[in-house]
């Protein structure tokens, strides 16, 4: 696994993803904490980008790079290697590479402004960012193992992409104003758990206590939890988000006829 784990995450730093990357996180990050000069400012404004590209990013690269190495992982099935390290490999390669640029590009900016008083607050958008690197990375390499055609498996990322970045939002919002003469707190409770972005929302505003962003899932976290108690239950919920697709394309995995 650290064999092809090596490989694939040298492969992927030359590429111009991982470069294309850095560069966009490091000049919006600059860009805005030198025209608000302030970081609490800049960490509400980077988590509206952090929340809707990462997401797509991970899927997008994701999904590109495993079809581009089907017929390297092919190949390197017919040693005598398990399949669950050749996977685990790659997707520990993806999300190192994503890992790394996006917390250069994310946190240069804030060494080099002297930002340093709002660690706090870069390290709760740097740890959503992660998160939702692994899960989306994780959904990624699922989606490319269970469809065979390419176009297919792109078209389904980018329906996942905009399903959980802007239509579930929408949908609850909806069930909400449907429902709004009965008690509907318990329900977007568990409903909120279905959507790492969405989750990932919720601890980014729990932890900066932005009310007027907190928005209706995040007030009810605050309500029924608290802040300390609900950032504990939506992390261990982004965890389980991260172990159950991880769990699912090693399965898919071990099962593909080749």
């Amino acid at each position: 696994m650290w064999k092809i784990f090596k490989y694939n995450f040298a492969d992927l730093l030359r590429g111009r993803w991982s470069l294309l990357n850095f560069a966009f996180y490091f000049v919006v990050s600059a860009g805005l904490l030198y025209l608000s000069n302030d970081v609490y400012k800049a960490v509400i404004s980077l988590s509206n980008i952090v929340l809707a590209l990462v997401p797509l990013s991970c899927l997008v690269l994701g999904v590109i790079y495993m079809y581009d190495h089907d017929d390297f992982i092919t190949l390197i099935l017919t040693q005598p290697v398990k399949r669950t390290t050749v996977y685990l490999g790659h997707y520990f390669a993806l999300i190192g590479s994503q890992t790394l640029s996006f917390t250069l590009g994310l946190g240069i900016p804030f060494l080099l402004m002297g930002m340093g008083s709002g660690i706090m607050y870069w390290l709760v958008l740097w740890l959503c960012g992660l998160l939702l690197s692994y899960i989306f990375t994780a959904l990624a390499m699922l989606i490319a193992l269970y469809f065979n055609n390419k176009v297919q498996g792109f078209s389904v990322a980018l329906v996942v992409w905009l399903f959980m970045a802007v239509i579930y939002d929408g949908l609850l919002l909806i069930s909400l104003l449907w429902f709004e003469e009965y008690p509907v707190e318990k329900f977007a409770l568990w409903v909120s758990m279905f959507n790492p972005v969405d989750l990932s929302r919720i601890l980014i505003t729990m932890q900066l206590d932005v009310a007027a962003y907190m928005g209706y899932t995040g007030a009810v976290f605050i309500r029924f939890f608290g802040s300390l108690q609900g950032a504990v239950i939506v992390t261990t919920a982004l965890l389980l988000w991260i172990a159950l697709p991880t769990l699912c394309f090693i399965r898919l995995a071990s099962r593909k006829d080749y």
